[in-house]
């Protein structure tokens, strides 16, 4: 059956979570979690459904880039997309004009985003999959290679998914018994009290949680005093992890999380800007004496950086995002380089659906890429999963596969009506206060 598209439509979607200091971090104080959220319908009714994230103002600027990318879309068959998704991928991300205002970077990236999620939602809602399982020379054909063969070529990716068909049935049913590996970063946001956090943490603990992340670089002797009282709630064997958001120059970075040292933290997360790679570099070595590493990649631009991060050693935590990267085309080139550096890989999640969507993509790196779980977990945030047809499964601590056909990024009619900004009637009573 052919699958003409015949429509694309994007919602303005925003969730009022800065009320209560939800997303809080040293450089975002008061997120509103939203999304552009779009929809691709076919001739024959069926629907596909993408997003990306932001955190409130500024989703209108992404809704006018998606608006501006539709009629790119508009008119194709989606088998028409998929005989060729690499030139399709390259069609949004090249057009003559509008590459003029990325390339491949910034809003009109997160808009081609938010199109492709939908495109892949509507490809394995067609095929009656989950996610994105394909054989491995489909696999590489949606990858955009250009830019990046000095790091990985079309053949070492291919060579890479052929040597993990060995074993991945057997990784596929562990998963379906097991789960993946996450960790939360719901107890301890930059703005919850002290009771706040100890509270999370408890319940955290009591649901099996084991891997614990904090907000850092504020203030400094106030992170010292928070780490104190989490590592203390944790306990001792416990994994901490602690995340700056792109707070601190490098020499900065490199002396405040060496008075943080005493807490044992796994990873400083984001200390300086994300495009600084040279950077964090600068900060792994300084900080590897320490025992503590570096992960970043949440706010990474595209395979470009992330392959120079690899290059340069910079980072010893990828942290692909399934709505920052160009969609499931992109992440698939980053996840294959992070292999071939044997660096591993741990999204970052949270925000609106972020978990939803990234929970596929880590399902295939352990699956089709990496069969390994070292030094592996994927982000959990215990925010908004009710606004989905198909939310995010936890299990001990663990992401349950998704068992719904598609990319588990459909909302909830009723919530996207009620949270459009700013008609929805959230809005409506939040604005006239």
């Amino acid at each position: 059956m052919v699958h003409k598209i015949i429509k694309l439509a994007v919602t303005d979607v925003r969730f009022p979570t800065s009320l209560e200091q939800h997303g809080s971090d040293a450089m975002h104080r008061d997120p509103d979690y939203s999304a552009a959220y779009v929809v691709i319908s076919t001739d024959v009714g069926l629907r596909g459904y993408g997003l990306t994230f932001t955190v409130g103002r500024g989703t209108e600027i992404v809704v006018c880039a998606v608006e501006a990318l539709a009629g790119l879309v508009v008119g194709k068959s989606l088998e028409e997309i998929i005989s060729d998704f690499r030139g399709f991928y390259r069609l949004l991300t090249s057009d003559g004009q509008m590459r003029w205002i990325g390339p491949e970077k910034g809003v009109i990236h997160l808009a081609t985003a938010a199109v492709l999620n939908a495109v892949w939602d509507l490809w394995a809602r067609a095929e009656g999959k989950v996610g994105c399982g394909a054989d491995p020379k489909q696999i590489v054909s949606c990858i955009d290679f250009r830019y990046i063969t000095d790091a990985l070529t079309e053949q070492e990716a291919l060579d890479i998914l052929m040597k993990a068909q060995e074993g991945k049935q057997q990784r596929e049913d562990q998963m379906l018994k097991e789960g993946y590996p996450a960790y939360t970063t719901s107890c301890a946001w930059m703005g919850y009290s002290d009771q706040q956090l100890k509270q999370l943490c408890t319940d955290a603990l009591n649901n099996g949680w084991t891997k614990f992340k904090m907000k850092v670089g504020a203030d400094l002797e106030d992170d010292i005093r928070r780490c104190r009282l989490i590592r203390q709630m944790i306990g001792p064997d416990n994994t901490l992890m602690i995340d700056a958001n792109q707070r601190w120059d490098v020499g900065e970075a490199i002396a405040w999380v060496s008075r943080l040292a005493e807490f044992r933290p796994l990873w400083i997360e984001e200390p300086t800007s994300p495009d600084d790679i040279l950077g964090h570099a600068a900060i792994s070595k300084a900080l590897a004496p320490l025992g503590i590493r570096v992960a970043t990649g949440e706010q990474c631009h595209n395979r470009v950086m992330f392959k120079q991060f690899l290059q340069a050693s910079a980072l010893q935590f990828v942290q692909i995002d399934s709505c920052r990267l160009g969609s499931v085309n992109e992440n698939l080139a980053v996840l294959l380089m992070a292999h071939k550096f044997q660096v591993p890989v741990c999204p970052h999640a949270g925000g609106v659906g972020l978990c939803e969507l990234v929970q596929h993509l880590i399902l295939f790196d352990y699956i089709c890429v990496s069969a390994d779980l070292n030094n592996r977990m994927c982000e959990y945030v215990d925010h908004l999963h009710e606004h989905f047809t198909s939310p995010a499964v936890i299990r001990n601590a663990c992401y349950m596969p998704p068992k719904d056909p598609g990319y588990s990024s459909e909302m909830l009619e009723s919530s996207v009506h009620t949270h459009q900004y700013p008609e929805g009637d959230v809005w409506k009573t939040l604005l006239n206060k």
